[in-house]
């Protein structure tokens, strides 16, 4: 009996032959990861150990983006502890305001999250490194901390789920949507400390933006990874841009999974998750009458390239509807560059839309975009809880780019078809 992608990454570094659903390993760590929120915990933890250095200033990478640039003295304290650490610890991969970006872009942008590796971080976002078929999961501060000590962790071996797509996307019909229309059918605790695997014609298609946009939200089902097997258009990805040697792991032929999920992908239409949970998703066509006040384009879900060019052909010669704020966050400083080499920051701003620096800020209702009471925000973003991007009397509607672009023209809810 064969193994998965994750049981043969996690049985390769544990270095033994097999592993099972369920067992307990110890495993080398090929890069750990913080942000602004998360690594102050991890730091203070680290000094109570009592090592003097990290395991490795090579395979630790530090992004303050939740609350940066910082917004008031906390976030500003929190940052300066990031920083003074990175410099005491001679930590490579520190990136801060004007050298940063959103973590889960910046990483596999800079060629530090790569094919066959293990990879934490102290954010449950981290799973989005499994579309360049990585093991890659989200863990405590108090894990992360003992990572930087000795670069090792603990795992309980997941079992797999695996979802196969089948047919050929519709019009305007990204990762996004797959993992919105998948969320729908098996709910937020669906694959609860499950690894996901992504197949199908349809996945094979799918641009390594898209596969990350995907891969990003595997945590919404509950997942512990989401992981899509690398295959050419990977490689192409990383190859130029891999910081570290990397073996890619492909599962075996005769692997066992819990359960075998087959869609069909001309039946998927662009999606749109209600409030409060990303589970409630409706196709564009059954979405009604949805009056908003702001929309957000961005996040470590939905802020790469090609997410912006997407939106930028929709709102080309448009304007953003009069009682709509538009917010678009590009992923990290090289995105902004090329979007400005591409002309898209011309077509945002002429459309009257606001461009921020990167940063994870209105996502999780830190700053640059928090909802008053009764006010209703459309997100490319991943979650949409009560109160997750403001007040807890305010609402949080889930989308792609496409969608996100033509509802700030309409001033509601709407297909890209609506406002061509």
């Amino acid at each position: 009996m064969g193994m998965t992608i994750a049981e043969k990454i996690l049985a390769r570094h544990a270095g033994k032959d097999v592993v099972r659903p369920g067992e307990l390993i110890t495993a080398p760590i090929d890069m750990v990861l913080g942000n602004d929120i998360t690594s102050p915990l991890a730091i203070n933890e680290f000094k109570k150990i009592g090592v003097n250095r990290v395991f490795d200033k090579d395979r630790i990478a530090l992004v303050p983006d939740h609350f940066t640039p910082n917004k008031d003295i906390k976030s500003a304290e929190q940052s300066k502890l990031l920083r003074e650490f990175a410099r005491e610890h001679q930590i490579t991969y520190y990136f801060e305001v004007g050298r940063m970006g959103i973590e889960h872009a910046l990483l596999p942008e800079e060629g530090l999250a790569l094919p066959g590796e293990i990879i934490i971080g102290a954010d449950s976002h981290t799973c989005t490194y499994g579309a360049l078929g990585a093991l890659s999961t989200g863990v405590g501060s108090t894990d992360m901390a003992a990572a930087m000590a000795i670069g090792e962790a603990w795992f309980k071996v997941p079992s797999t789920l695996k979802f196969v797509f089948n047919g050929k996307l519709r019009p305007w019909v990204s990762g996004k949507d797959l993992i919105l229309y998948l969320i729908g059918k098996i709910g937020v605790d669906g694959a609860l400390y499950r690894s996901m695997e992504f197949w199908g014609e349809i996945i094979s298609s799918l641009s390594m933006d898209s596969r990350l946009a995907m891969c990003n939200m595997a945590i919404e089902a509950g997942a512990k990874c989401g992981i899509i097997e690398p295959d050419q258009i990977t490689l192409d990805y990383v190859t130029p841009r891999a910081k570290r040697k990397f073996v890619p792991v492909y599962a075996d032929r005769d692997a066992e999974y819990e359960k075998v999920y087959t869609f069909n992908g001309d039946e998927i239409e662009p999606q749109v998750a209600f409030p409060h949970l990303p589970e409630n998703t409706r196709g564009i066509s059954e979405v009604g009458e949805v009056r908003l006040d702001q929309v957000v384009i961005g996040s470590c879900t939905n802020g790469r390239m090609e997410d912006l060019r997407i939106a930028a052909e929709i709102l080309r010669g448009k304007k953003v509807h009069r009682d709509v704020r538009l917010l678009i966050i590009p992923g990290t400083q090289n995105i902004v560059r090329q979007a400005m080499r591409e002309g898209l920051l011309e077509i945002f701003l002429a459309a009257e839309a606001v461009v921020s620096t990167p940063t994870c800020g209105p996502c999780l209702g830190g700053h640059m975009g928090i909802l008053a009471n009764g006010e209703r925000a459309l997100a490319t973003t991943n979650r949409n809880f009560v109160g997750r991007m403001g007040h807890p009397g305010s609402e949080v509607y889930l989308s792609n780019p496409a969608i996100a672009a033509a509802s700030a023209i309409a001033g509601k809810i709407c297909a890209p078809e609506e406002v061509a």
